[in-house]
């Protein structure tokens, strides 16, 4: 579902042709030679790879982590035979000596490409129906909610003003529409493309390859700790999200995304925000950096970082919704480069190379789920959900995010 919701996004954006494409950072002509990115998330929660199903009833995401790294470099040199590049990491990072940042093959710049780019499916269709627009954390919604969005005026381009802004600007980094020579891991030559348990970043990387110059730098920011979050519904059919402090976070953010009338083509979908106004820059689901989650606090579109709760208004849970729910915590960001930036760069300023280390941490719950007693087929609808977990424990098998989504442990 949280793939879905980018995935429907990115297709919003497409069909209004809103000009997502201008918001992604470009490296001006006079830029450095080599420019590298180390995007480092926090995963918790059913997302993670481990779905706890009685978790979720209960409104949590589960005791799962997992840590995921990408790594993308882009240069403006071409590569002295075949590209070739790799990542020294520390021996903490448990990778071995370095992971290979392969060149992917070249795609011609078309629509399909640009989509799949962007995390959209080739295959996209456009959505049918309606998507329904909330936003803010309180027991009601507020003046003006819901905005609806006809998907069938959408595609005739009939698009309500002011949802999508550059305040919250998508920075994509190197990419290799952006780069003359280009390397990423993971990747299919990789040995090993998941982070094993207990890994560090913490210590000295180095970057060396055929088309670039050597970077080199050393992180004191290890993984940002996991989100813990829960969900409880009040009286009024409000809910309220609350999470545990994350060290290190700079600001929160929360969005849910589901449908009103699941597995019915062209059925109402819903969308909700914690921002504190109609703001639904894609960005906001993506790294942000310190300065601008600074900004958007102020701008009161991003939780400050003291802040532990958001209530979802009642009008949300109204609309019948099984809402996949995201929580992102924004973290730090490290920037190198050689030679050293200084203090007062002047305009002109061109290092030979850049690297960038952006941390997040985020975790998913999924609310509007069957209660036990309709899991149970309706039986003991009265009893505690502990005594139905003792008296039917759930059977051991892989649940699919499909089989969640229509109310189906297994």
């Amino acid at each position: 579902m949280a793939m879905q919701g980018r995935w429907i996004l990115a297709g919003v954006a497409a069909v209004a042709a809103t000009g997502t494409a201008a918001l992604i950072a470009a490296p001006a002509a006079s830029g450095p030679k080599a420019r590298y990115a180390m995007d480092v998330t926090t995963t918790s929660g059913f997302m993670a790879g481990g779905v706890n199903p009685l978790a979720m009833l209960r409104g949590g995401g589960g005791d799962a982590t997992a840590h995921q790294l990408t790594l993308r470099l882009g240069s403006s040199s071409a590569a002295a035979g075949s590209p070739a590049a790799d990542h020294f990491m520390p021996a903490g990072m448990k990778l071995g000596l370095s992971v290979p940042l392969a060149t992917p093959q070249q795609r011609n710049s078309n629509s399909a490409d640009s989509l799949a780019d962007s995390g959209t499916p080739e295959d996209f269709q456009r959505p049918k129906g309606r998507l329904l627009l909330f936003w803010g954390c309180g027991a009601h919604a507020g003046p003006g909610q819901p905005v609806v969005i006809d998907f069938a005026k959408l595609a005739q381009g009939q698009m309500p003003p002011n949802l999508f802004s550059t305040t919250v600007p998508v920075d994509r980094g190197p990419t290799a529409a952006s780069s003359r020579t280009f390397g990423e891991w993971p990747n299919s030559k990789a040995k090993r493309t998941t982070i094993p348990a207990g890994a560090s970043l913490i210590g000295d990387h180095r970057i060396a390859g055929n088309y670039s110059p050597e970077i080199k730098f050393a992180l004191t920011q290890d993984f940002m700790p996991a989100m813990r979050a829960s969900s409880k519904a009040g009286a009024d059919g409000s809910v309220t999200l609350s999470w545990q402090p994350v060290d290190a976070a700079t600001g929160y953010y929360a969005w849910a995304m589901g449908a009103a009338t699941m597995g019915e083509e062209g059925g109402d979908m819903v969308w909700w925000t914690s921002a504190g106004r109609k703001e639904f820059g894609a960005g906001l689901a993506d790294w942000v950096a310190p300065a601008t989650v600074r900004r958007l606090i102020g701008e009161k579109v991003v939780l400050p970082p003291g802040q532990t709760s958001c209530t979802m208004p009642a009008e949300v849970k109204a609309t019948g919704a099984m809402l996949m729910t995201q929580l992102h915590a924004y973290g730090p960001e490290a920037d190198f480069s050689y030679p050293p930036r200084p203090a007062k760069a002047p305009a002109t300023w061109a290092p030979d190379w850049t690297a960038r280390v952006r941390y997040k941490s985020n975790t998913s719950l999924m609310l509007g789920m069957p209660g036990m007693g309709e899991m149970m087929g309706g039986r003991n609808n009265a009893r505690s959900t502990d005594e139905s977990r003792q008296e039917a424990p759930p059977k051991k098998c892989k649940p699919s995010l499909g089989g969640v989504l229509k109310g189906k442990i297994c």
